[in-house]
């Protein structure tokens, strides 16, 4: 499993020969003005949630690329209404695709289109690929839920949110590191703008202080599972 990092909370995930995006945000990100978008493959996009900083280059990948929208039902019926095929998960449902399992859990945030149009309840996903499990957790807070993963899944990493202000922290992804019981996390959503600028040695720090790995990535750079 091949992750890269594409600014913002937008991912792509390759597992053998299947695309993944998640949360598309690249061409208005100025921090992500060297990526192209047109170059992207995509058989599938995730959507953790409806907002314009997660979804903004959606239509435009998915117009290229055919790609199956999977989110909340709401979030595939507004692309299903523009003519995009999609598959609709609520919270706590599973389903088997080519790449491995998603389930779609929890997280405590809003979720609304940019021209207004309600997108559901938040969400994350947990991939459970043949060989790599992986919780990516959307824009949340801290929440107990999370203590419900380790419970079906080893993850052999987590993805959280570190920026603050819109979502978690540092500290309190150094708390859901412990909910998931995973210490090999990927941070996101941080540096865009103003509000959810880090300073990302004090941030590492805390994380080795508690004897867990972060690892921020640049946009464009890859880790492998």
């Amino acid at each position: 499993m091949k992750i890269t990092f594409y600014g913002h909370a937008s991912l792509g995930i390759e597992v053998d020969d299947i695309s993944i995006l998640v949360d598309p945000f690249i061409s208005p990100n100025e921090n992500a003005s060297h990526i192209d978008i047109n170059t992207l493959k995509a058989d599938y996009i995730l959507l953790t949630h409806a907002h314009q900083d997660h979804v903004a280059d959606v239509e435009a990948i998915a117009k290229r690329t055919n790609a199956v929208i999977i989110s909340n039902a709401e979030i595939v019926a507004y692309y299903s209404n523009k003519g995009f095929e999609g598959h609709p998960m609520n919270h706590g449902g599973k389903w088997d695709f080519e790449f491995g399992s998603v389930k779609y859990v929890n997280a405590i945030h809003s979720s609304g289109f940019a021209d207004g149009t309600y997108g559901g309840q938040p969400g994350g996903f947990v991939i459970e690929g043949e060989r790599k499990n992986i919780y990516i957790a959307g824009d949340t807070a801290l929440t107990y839920d999370m203590k419900l993963i380790p419970l079906n899944t080893k993850l052999d990493l987590a993805i959280l949110p570190i920026g603050d202000n819109f979502t978690m922290g540092v500290d309190d992804a150094i708390l859901a590191s412990d909910f998931v019981e995973c210490d090999k996390v990927l941070g996101y959503h941080f540096d865009t703008f103003g509000y959810i600028e880090i300073d990302h040695e004090e941030a590492k720090r805390k994380f080795f202080d508690k004897d867990k790995d972060l690892m921020l990535l640049g946009i464009g750079e890859s880790i492998e599972l």
